[in-house]
């Protein structure tokens, strides 16, 4: 198990096969949170600019062996979390990240890596106070993907391990994998399963439910956009008022 937060603020993570929908979801929980008037902070999985450009090189010429990929990966959560993630965490904001360790336990493992060796990668990390997972079945996720894009990327179809020279097909047998191995930490790290079959708004309904039930009572850093404007406002409301006779 992970430690728990220590920290002033919130972590909500989103977890899912690829063409699970969770993206869509944590968008819109983004954008709800933010017209709340709550500091919220945005941040998504290989994002981190130190091993960007080492990344897209491996990626192109498929350099990457499953232990590279899961160090060059931890690399970038770790460059992540400790710049961005954790002191905004610390300043009571709330933080939002499309996928989080749980992918590399769930991915690297699929490829074959020693699970207890990824682990201890990520020992650094915490537990989220909401861990979302989005179900989908393989079909399903194919489906999607093949309707918003053109083709399925290497990797991320599995075809480094060749388990078909079938791209599609690679997918569909190691995104099983994937989903095998994230069906064993539901129990473990407490993830909220929900149903991504389920329509769009019906998903957002739910989790705004689970979020709502998390913050309740929590106080944290205001979003200073708004708070700003509060304050202007109640100022010429003050002035107004002096004006009056």
């Amino acid at each position: 198990m992970l430690k728990p937060n220590p920290t002033k603020g919130k972590l909500i993570i989103v977890e899912g096969i690829d063409g699970s929908g969770k993206s869509t979801q944590i968008d819109l929980i983004y954008k709800w949170l933010q017209e709340k008037g709550k500091s919220v902070y945005f941040s998504e999985w290989n994002s981190s600019p130190l091993v960007k450009s080492t990344t897209k090189l491996g990626k192109k010429e498929r350099l990457f062996t499953p232990t590279t990929f899961s160090l060059i990966q931890a690399t970038d959560f770790a460059d992540r979390w400790e710049n961005h993630l954790l002191p905004l965490l610390k300043a009571g904001v709330i933080v939002i990240a499309d996928r989080y360790a749980f992918t590399a336990f769930a991915r690297d493992v699929a490829r074959g890596v020693d699970p207890k060796w990824v682990r201890n990668l990520y020992s650094f990390a915490i537990q989220p106070d909401l861990a979302l997972y989005f179900n989908v079945d393989i079909e399903t996720a194919v489906d999607r993907i093949m309707a918003s894009r053109a083709k399925i990327k290497f990797y991320e179809a599995g075809m480094d391990l060749g388990l078909s020279d079938k791209k599609i097909t690679s997918f569909r047998l190691f995104q099983g994998k994937v989903l095998e191995e994230y069906e064993k930490m539901v129990g473990e790290f407490n993830f909220k399963v929900i149903d991504a079959n389920k329509p769009v708004e019906n998903q957002q309904k739910e989790i705004r439910g689970l979020v709502n039930a998390m913050l309740r009572g929590w106080e944290g850093l205001p979003n200073p956009t708004l708070s700003a404007k509060k304050y202007e406002k109640k100022q010429r409301e003050t002035v107004s008022l002096q004006e009056k006779p």
